[in-house]
């Protein structure tokens, strides 16, 4: 059965006069006429008794209303949802990154590009010293922030990278000898600050101002970017909690990248404008939980 048929015998099935539903499909009521009877024939039995006071489905015709009625229903929401989604797959998306991390999720990135060759993808770095700012001002769409992320205007998506934090020091430093080291170490040593506008409990979700067992971890210099970050620890006076992302693309010969034994994981997740959430910006999240969900779980032995 053709699916104009099915059209036609269900908007007849509502309307119950062919005058009607013809003038609500826009075709002639002999189209109609004819798609009815091809469908009687097919099926071998009545659909609809007609006299010339009124048409009425029978008890046939009304079953195969219930049985047609929900997969059109479907059929018709699904084109839909393909045309919708084919619009919004045009345009640019801009995607907001730290440091290298735009190297580090090509997995999300090359699976939405393949799905949506249409779309231009963009990249442009987010300062340390002012993640949110990007995102309000539209210049990113969204963006990969670590957590948490309290605003009251930002939604928070999937998280794609959740690993361990590391301590960066200089090869100069003192703990440069160790292999690895605790958080209670930091009462011992002077972290960098990130400058600008940061909230206070997103820093302090990397950089805590205190250690476990009570002492006041000293905060030193504030750095606008993380190459100012890089350049200030590589000098061998301060030191930093960083992403473990930082250990694989910035290993520098006066860098030492130490484990933090009892560190808690550092979790990235896509953020973005709730108010200025698109077609575009839900593709790329769904996207990315299309890749979470095929693969190892993040942080599990042998995950990414």
């Amino acid at each position: 059965m053709e699916l104009r048929d099915i059209e036609i015998f269900l908007a007849l099935a509502e309307e119950l006069h062919f005058g009607r539903t013809a003038e609500r499909l826009h075709i002639s009521q002999a189209r109609v006429s004819q798609a009815i009877a091809k469908q009687e024939r097919r099926i071998g039995a009545t659909l609809f008794e007609r006299t010339s006071r009124r048409v009425v489905l029978t008890p046939i015709g009304a079953r195969l209303c219930d049985d047609l009625e929900a997969g059109y229903t479907r059929i018709r929401d699904g084109l839909e949802t393909a045309a919708t989604t084919a619009r919004g797959s045009q345009g640019t998306l801009t995607l907001g990154t730290m440091g290298a991390l735009a190297h580090d999720i090509t997995d999300v990135t090359g699976r939405f590009r393949a799905r949506h060759p249409g779309c231009e993808l963009r990249f442009r770095e987010v300062q340390i010293g002012d993640p949110f700012r990007q995102l309000r001002s539209g210049e990113v769409d969204l963006a990969l922030i670590w957590l948490p992320v309290h605003e009251s205007d930002l939604t928070v998506g999937p998280v794609l990278r959740a690993r361990p934090l590391v301590l960066l020091v200089g090869a100069s430093h003192p703990l440069a000898r160790r292999t690895s080291v605790c958080m209670e170490d930091l009462g011992d040593c002077t972290v960098l600050m990130p400058s600008g506008p940061v909230p206070e409990y997103w820093y302090e979700a990397l950089v805590p101002t205190h250690t476990p067992g009570g002492r006041l971890i000293r905060r030193g210099p504030q750095v606008a970017t993380w190459q100012e970050g890089l350049a200030a620890v590589a000098a061998g006076e301060f030191v930093t909690p960083v992403q473990a992302e930082a250990a694989h693309y910035y290993r520098w010969p006066e860098l030492v990248f130490l484990p933090i034994q009892d560190a808690a994981l550092g979790e990235w997740a896509l953020v973005w404008r709730t108010a200025g959430e698109t077609a575009l910006t839900r593709a790329f999240v769904q996207t990315a939980q299309n890749v979470i969900d095929e693969e190892v779980p993040r942080g599990a032995p042998g995950g990414p």
